[in-house]
C-alpha cells in the first residue's frame, strides 16, 4: 500500500518535502480505539485482575481488546495469557479470536510466563569480513534475522522462530573454529549481538565475543563513534547531490510494524544522503545513494527516504511498489497493473517481478578497535542479487521496447 506521504501516480516527480515538513508534528496522535481499563487488583486471590468490558469492546477480538485496554501488556503477552488459560470471559476460557459483545466480566489470573528460548548452533555458512579474539564482522545476507524474537518458540504456522538466525550460525562457527565464544550481555537469544540490521537488509554487522568487548563496543555506538554507511537504490530522482534528513523517529501508533517521522515525541535521527548515480529507465527514475547515519534508529534509512518521497526499492512497507512496470509517464507502476504483452525482446526487470528484498545494504563500518585503538575500516561488497538487479535496470533505458 503506497505511503500517505507519497503523491499520486503521475505527480511523484514533484517534491513533497516542503509540504511534508510544514505539516510534521501538526497532526494529532490517533486515539486508542477503546478506553484504557484499570483492573481491580484486589479482587479475588492469587493475583486475579477482574473488570467489565465496556460497550466499545463490542465486535473486537479478545486479544486486541486486552492489548489496547491493558497498556502494560503487549498483544504477544496477552496471547500468552489466553493460550495458557489464564484469561476467562464470563467464567469460560476463550480463544484469542473470541469476539466480545461488551459488558462481559473478564478475569486475568496471574502474569504471563513464556518459556524462555535459547539459541542453538546451526551449520549455516557465514561470510566473515574480519575476525580476531575479541570481535568479528560478518556480511549478513538479506532474509536472515539477526536473532530470534523474544516470546513464543513457534510462529502461527508452527515454525521454530529461534532457527536460521545469524546467532545460530555464529554459535556453530565459534564451536567449529575454536574462535572463542560470544558475549552474554544480550541474553540467551542475542549472544554477541551489539547492533542489528533489518531482516531484508544485508551487509556488515559487528559481533562481540566477550562481555568486556561488548560493553566497549556499546559505548562506541552510544557515543556515535562508529561510522556506518549504507548503499540504497530509491525511487525517483533526487534533485540535490547532498541531502541531510534530520527528523525524529518513533513507532507508528496505527501500523505498529512501521516507524514514522510524524510524532513530536520521536527520538532524534540524522541521515546524510549522497547521490552516487541517477538512472532514467522505462520503469521510472531511480537514484543510487550512499547514506551515512549518525544514529541507529529502527528502520531509520527506510523511513527517512520515505519522508522525502523516495522509498527504497522493494520496501513495500514504506510505499515502494511490489514490482516494476513500465509507465506512460516514466513512473514505476504498482504490481496490480496488468503486465503488457512481451513483444519478443528480453524484459529482465519485468521477468523478475521486482526485487524480493529491500535494496539496502550496510556497505561500510569504521571504528577504533575497543582494545588496540587501531582504526578498522571494513567494507562489505554489495550483495550479488543487488549487483545483478542494478545491472539489468541500467539496460532498461526509456523509450526502448
Amino acid at each position: 500500500m503506497p505511503s500517505k506521504n507519497m503523491l499520486p501516480k503521475g505527480r511523484r516527480r514533484q517534491s513533497v518535502r516542503a509540504a511534508y515538513r510544514a505539516k510534521r508534528g501538526a497532526d494529532p496522535e490517533p486515539e486508542a480505539a477503546v478506553s484504557a481499563i484499570d483492573p481491580d487488583p484486589g479482587a479475588g486471590a492469587g493475583g486475579v485482575r477482574r473488570f467489565t468490558a465496556g460497550s466499545d469492546a463490542a465486535g473486537l477480538r479478545l486479544d486486541a481488546y486486552l492489548a489496547q485496554t491493558l497498556k502494560e501488556l503487549s498483544r504477544a503477552r496477552v496471547q500468552f495469557l489466553i493460550e495458557a488459560g489464564q484469561v476467562r470471559v464470563g467464567g469460560a476460557t476463550p480463544k484469542a479470536s473470541h469476539r466480545l459483545r461488551g459488558g462481559e466480566t473478564i478475569e486475568i489470573h496471574g502474569e504471563p510466563h513464556p518459556e524462555p528460548l535459547r539459541a542453538t548452533p546451526e551449520d549455516i555458512p557465514l561470510d566473515i569480513l574480519y575476525e580476531d579474539r575479541h570481535l568479528a564482522v560478518v556480511n549478513k545476507p538479506a532474509g536472515m534475522m539477526v536473532h530470534a524474537g523474544a516470546g513464543r518458540a513457534d510462529d502461527a504456522a508452527g515454525n521454530a522462530r529461534s532457527k536460521g538466525t545469524l546467532v545460530n550460525a555464529l554459535l556453530h562457527h565459534m564451536a567449529q573454529s575454536s574462535a572463542g565464544g560470544l558475549s552474554a550481555v544480550g541474553g540467551h537469544l542475542r549472544p554477541g549481538i551489539v547492533h542489528r540490521l533489518d531482516k531484508q537488509t544485508s551487509g556488515a554487522i559487528i559481533v562481540a565475543k566477550d562481555d568486556a568487548t561488548h560493553r566497549r563496543l556499546g559505548e562506541l555506538f552510544s557515543s556515535r563513534r562508529v561510522a556506518k554507511t549504507y548503499v540504497a537504490l530509491v525511487h525517483g530522482r533526487l534533485a540535490k547531490d547532498e541531502v541531510t534528513v534530520d527528523l525524529p523517529i518513533a513507532r507508528d501508533l496505527v501500523r505498529r510494524t512501521r516507524m514514522t517521522t510524524r510524532r513530536a515525541d520521536g527520538r532524534a535521527a540524522v541521515s546524510h544522503v549522497h547521490v552516487l548515480e541517477r538512472l532514467e529507465t522505462r520503469y521510472g527514475a531511480f537514484s543510487l545513494v550512499e547514506v551515512r547515519i549518525e544514529t541507529g534508529r529502527t528502520h531509520q534509512i527506510r523511513v527517512h527516504m520515505q519522508s522525502l518521497g523516495h522509498p527504497v526499492v522493494g520496501d513495500t512497507l514504506y510505499g515502494a511498489p511490489r514490482a516494476l512496470r513500465p509507465g506512460h509517464d516514466g513512473e514505476a507502476q504498482n504490481a496490480d497493473v496488468p503486465e503488457p504483452r512481451n513483444r519478443g525482446r528480453e524484459r529482465p526487470i519485468r521477468e523478475s517481478a521486482g526485487l524480493e528484498r529491500n535494496f539496502l545494504h550496510a556497505a561500510h563500518l569504521e571504528f577504533a578497535h575497543p582494545w588496540t585503538g587501531r582504526i578498522l575500516a571494513i567494507d562489505a561488497p554489495l550483495a550479488p542479487e543487488l549487483e545483478e538487479f542494478l545491472r539489468r535496470l541500467r539496460l532498461e533505458r526509456p523509450g526502448v521496447g
